[in-house]
């Protein structure tokens, strides 16, 4: 899969076929096949590299805003056929994209900046997410990415499923639903190698305990740090493993990388200043309804996945404030704070950006205005985390070692 462009993150058809070409060359061990279509009729492939029980599956493109997984996947296939240690008892499964619909709509593969990145910009509402679906949806009304998920860790029972994720600005941090001992050291060891910061505070593991600097453990039932939020992880294809003695692994890498977010140093006055970031979501959140409530009779009939992503955002907002508003600090450190920071900077602004290319594509007189606002908020998000581009070599290198490390790690503690 060495073929892959070196230079941009790969399209969901060259992933496949660089798939297919493995899966060519080396017959004996790796084969490829469709597991599933997605609700337009795209096919789900899945990579198998080895034929032992004793399995790992690695999910790409779960959100289609992050794209470092197809690139971190690619890389991966091509380490494990030629590391037979890796497959020692051990056989590989890489589900090559979990939302091709997804990925067919988020369309900055190169992209040169936030702003850049903004313009072409997609994440689905949280009932369209192939992994949040069944933490908002009832059974019979999951999606058939869903479904073609479950059945594969049914099939397969991993000790280990790995789901790519990244993060647009920031660091690279761990989510585990059941610890993973000895991780945090190679995965430290590797982000400092790689100058990447290890986001100690991230907002996505509120409250939950650590196993080491970015590597968080899942809480039991009931420790909820934001109890607005309907996508409780518990409930997520994440868990599903644990039916078969499995875990997951959620590895997380930023395509810029902010040295604010590694701060372990306490904040002064931690709770004043996430009740100051609630104010400015809502403020932030309700110049986007504006330009949303005015164009929407000019929208009439139009109900595609930008808009519905979009106005998902929204609806998300005043719940999200109210707890930073009314619940007490998860963590109280500086790292903790700035990532509430960035977390309430990227709501309106993706919002903003998916409703803005709507308006684009209805030719709205509207789309000016929400134009400003992206143009705005993504270089102010850039300026205040002091933005760099992590190298696509390492965004890829830094979460194939990780990847590497949970699965020997992890076939330990299953052995």
């Amino acid at each position: 899969m060495s073929h892959l462009p070196e230079l941009r993150y790969p399209t969901v058809a060259e992933l496949v076929a660089a798939a297919r070409a493995l899966a060519a060359a080396h017959p004996g061990l790796c084969t490829l096949r469709e597991v599933g279509v997605s609700r337009a009729g795209r096919p789900l492939h899945l990579l198998s590299v080895g034929r032992a029980r004793r399995a790992v599956l690695v999910v790409a493109g779960a959100h289609a805003n992050e794209p470092a997984g197809g690139s971190t996947l690619a890389a991966l296939a091509e380490r494990v056929v030629s590391e037979p240690t890796l497959r020692s008892g051990t056989s590989w499964h890489f589900l090559l994209c979990a939302d091709p619909d997804g990925a067919s709509l988020h369309v900055t593969p190169a992209p040169r900046s936030l702003l850049d990145y903004h313009h072409g910009f997609f994440r689905p509402a949280g009932p369209e997410q192939p992994e949040w679906s069944p933490a908002v949806l009832p059974p019979d009304r999951l999606p058939p990415e869903t479904r073609a998920l479950t059945g594969l860790i049914d099939e397969l029972r991993p000790y280990l499923q790995v789901t790519l994720h990244g993060t647009d600005l920031g660091g690279s941090w761990v989510q585990l639903t059941r610890d993973i001992p000895g991780l945090a050291e190679p995965f430290g060891k590797s982000a400092a190698e790689l100058h990447i910061p290890v986001e100690t505070g991230a907002s996505d593991a509120a409250g939950w305990p650590a196993s080491g600097p970015g590597v968080h453990v899942m809480p039991a039932p009931g420790a909820v740090a934001y109890p607005s939020m309907p996508d409780d992880a518990r409930h997520s294809t994440w868990y599903h493993a644990h039916r078969y003695g499995g875990l997951t692994a959620v590895v997380e890498v930023p395509m810029w990388a902010s040295d604010l977010v590694d701060d372990p140093a306490p904040h002064p006055a931690p709770a004043a200043a996430i009740r100051r970031l609630a104010d400015r979501l809502l403020r932030d959140a309700y110049e986007v309804e504006e330009v949303l409530a005015e164009a929407l009779p000019r929208l009439e009939g139009l109900d595609g996945p930008l808009l519905r992503a979009a106005r998902w955002v929204l609806e998300l907002v005043p719940g999200l404030a109210a707890d930073w508003t009314h619940t007490p600090p998860a963590d109280h450190t500086r790292a903790y704070v700035g990532s509430v920071d960035a977390f309430a900077r990227r709501l309106p602004l993706r919002a903003a950006a998916m409703l803005l290319r709507v308006l684009r594509d209805a030719d709205d007189r509207a789309a000016p205005r929400l134009e400003r606002l992206v143009t705005v908020w993504s270089e102010t998000f850039a300026d205040r985390f002091q933005a760099r581009w992590v190298p696509l070599e390492h965004q890829v290198e830094h979460q194939s070692r990780t990847v590497v490390a949970a699965a020997l790690h992890a076939r330990e503690r299953a052995a």
